[in-house]
């Protein structure tokens, strides 16, 4: 039987550490210099729930809250991982407005349930922590989201953000069909 296939966009602030947790979970490496993103897909297999799935990560550029969003950032996702390093407070408010751009760009409600997992990363940074761990996770709870914090340099529950991001989405598609969400340009 050949692996589902399921599309995961990473999204975030600039240096927030989204192409370290893509290439750490996809490659099992982290890259201590790398240069900034224009934008990246990776594929890694995994199994899930005795499924063979093929999971191809879109490492976005870093966004701001000014920059456009581009189309192509939902249609055919099927799930989403929002970043912010926990030693940046900019970061934190960027990803609320990717979330909301999201959902516009989706054409859904902020009480629809888009399949996403809510990162903050950089835990190694921890003497330098501006948003507080409780910050990460009412922020989550807010968007009915998981929540997770993780380090790409310490290789802190970099797996877990994907296998949750998979377990979110299936549970978005019961059954794991083929369907994904659908976008609304307007």
């Amino acid at each position: 039987m050949p692996p589902k296939t399921r599309k995961i966009a990473v999204m975030g602030f600039r240096a927030v550490g989204k192409s370290s947790l893509v290439i750490r979970f996809v490659e099992d490496q982290f890259v201590d210099s790398y240069h900034p993103s224009i934008e990246n897909t990776f594929e890694k297999r995994v199994k899930y729930s005795g499924q063979d799935f093929l999971i191809q990560l879109v490492d976005t550029a870093g966004q701001d809250e000014y920059s456009l969003f581009s189309e192509a950032h939902c249609v055919d996702v099927h799930g989403y991982v929002l970043v912010y390093s926990i030693n940046s407070q900019k970061s934190f408010e960027v990803i609320k407005v990717i979330h909301d751009k999201i959902l516009d760009t989706m054409g859904v409600s902020s009480r629809s349930r888009v399949p996403l997992v809510l990162v903050g990363n950089k835990t190694d940074l921890h003497m330098q922590r501006v948003i507080s761990t409780e910050e990460g996770k009412r922020l989550a709870d807010s968007w009915n989201a998981i929540f997770v914090e993780s380090s790409a340099k310490q290789n802190e529950r970099v797996k877990d953000i994907f296998l949750m991001i998979l377990m979110e989405v299936e549970k978005q598609y019961e059954g794991g069909g083929e369907t994904k969400q659908d976008c609304s340009i307007l």
